[in-house]
């Protein structure tokens, strides 16, 4: 077997403990998918391909470069997604004009306030989808405030209205927003597979080890070119997707 991005990362003792406990088990994908692109937003990516301790310095948030070598990866699962009819589904993030609704946010990164204000260098809304891979109109945006695709949103019942047995899930961050969705989606019995070079997070030890994580318990991660030819052989236009609509934030405070 070629070797994994998390391999680096091991131990010679972690490597025998999942050798031998059992772990990492392929779990094999659904019948009726959705594909999830969590979080691939400007104050994750930045508006260019940056080194990231350049980019953080306005996104405090930003994965750097590591986002922008997703998005071709990203680019060729929703295309492929859109051909074949299977529903997409974005995540980003929603905030009250003067914040408070951060909550919990605030208590662990002392530049939380910025959240409240697009950097003037860009006068972009951080939420907003990169337009890269801006959502089509049969498309799904659902607007959170915590790590989890599914915490305090409308995501599981949009997956049963759909149909949908499982979820391939993209974006980032690895450790983080993409971690709490697998864990929720494994948590309500939707298989699960990730796309390795579609996810993508700022502290690359953290992405990998993840990835190791939720390979041995939770999904397969697996190769962005398993989860293309996997789409072919979904029947095309098999789900009733929306007819289209403009993918606008809802509004929960007037501006200032």
């Amino acid at each position: 077997m070629s070797e994994r991005v998390w391999d680096k990362f091991l131990t010679e003792r972690d490597k025998a403990v999942f050798a031998a406990s059992g772990y990492g088990a392929r779990g094999g994908f659904g019948k009726r998918p959705a594909l999830l692109v969590v979080d691939v937003n400007w104050a994750f990516c930045s508006e260019k391909p940056e080194p990231i301790l350049d980019t953080i310095k306005k996104w405090r948030n930003s994965c750097g470069e590591d986002a922008w070598e997703a998005m071709p990866y990203l680019q060729a699962l929703i295309g492929k997604a859109h051909e074949r009819g299977i529903p997409v589904i974005y995540t980003t993030g929603v905030r009250r004009e003067d914040n408070w609704d951060s909550g919990s946010w605030s208590w662990k990164n002392g530049r939380s306030g910025e959240d409240s204000r697009k950097p003037v260098e860009t006068n972009l809304d951080g939420n907003e989808i990169v337009s890269d891979i801006a959502p089509a109109p049969q498309d799904i945006v659902v607007y959170k405030q915590k790590p989890s695709g599914f915490f305090g949103t409308n995501m599981a019942s949009y997956l049963t209205l759909l149909g949908c047995d499982s979820v391939i899930i993209t974006g980032t961050t690895t450790s983080g927003c993409v971690r709490a969705t697998v864990l929720d989606a494994f948590s309500l019995n939707y298989r699960v597979a990730l796309a390795e070079e579609g996810c993508f997070d700022r502290s690359q030890a953290s992405h990998a080890i993840n990835l190791c994580d939720m390979n041995a318990k939770y999904a397969d991660v697996v190769k962005t070119d398993e989860i293309l030819a996997f789409f072919d052989t979904i029947e095309k236009d098999q789900f009733t997707l929306p007819k289209g609509t403009s993918h606008r934030a809802p509004v929960l405070a007037p501006a200032a």
